[in-house]
């Protein structure tokens, strides 16, 4: 093959038309490879922020799980009796759980694709365990009191 009447290379010869149709496909392939990222990245925002959610949804159940938090709990104290200053704090880091993980679940669902999908498992997830626990705390909470 001559070298013809091709672009200059880096070196001052003109490139041949197969080194300028392989460069071209360099550029299509980096051009392309940059599309994608870019895409893949777009992408995984919305899912990333909702994985976020989800864990701290998950840290805040620990802290209502473990009431942990003797200085509210002592503030609470000196206005309601014990038993009910703890069952409230518990009750307020639940709550807050609760809605976040809505929140997080409500993301996921909205990145779509996988995404969407890991949502309705958790959902469905939770909801098995809620509808096993709940039934217990309830049976516990009326032993407690008596009734």
């Amino acid at each position: 093959m001559s070298e013809g009447t091709g672009r200059p290379r880096s070196d001052g010869r003109q490139a041949s038309p197969t080194e300028r149709l392989a460069e071209d496909v360099a550029d299509v392939v980096r051009e392309e490879a940059r599309a994608v990222r870019a895409q893949v990245t777009d992408a995984a925002r919305p899912a990333g922020v909702g994985i976020v959610l989800l864990a701290a949804a998950g840290g805040c159940l620990v802290l209502g799980a473990g009431a942990a938090s003797t200085a509210v709990l002592r503030v609470l104290e000196t206005v309601l009796p014990r038993r009910l200053a703890a069952a409230g704090l518990s009750a307020g880091y639940l709550v807050t759980a609760v809605l976040l993980g809505r929140v997080g679940l409500a993301r996921l669902r909205a990145a779509g694709g996988t995404s969407a999908r890991l949502a309705d498992e958790v959902r469905d997830m939770v909801a098995g365990t809620a509808g096993r626990v709940l039934p217990a705390g309830a049976d516990a909470a009326r032993d407690e009191l008596g009734h």
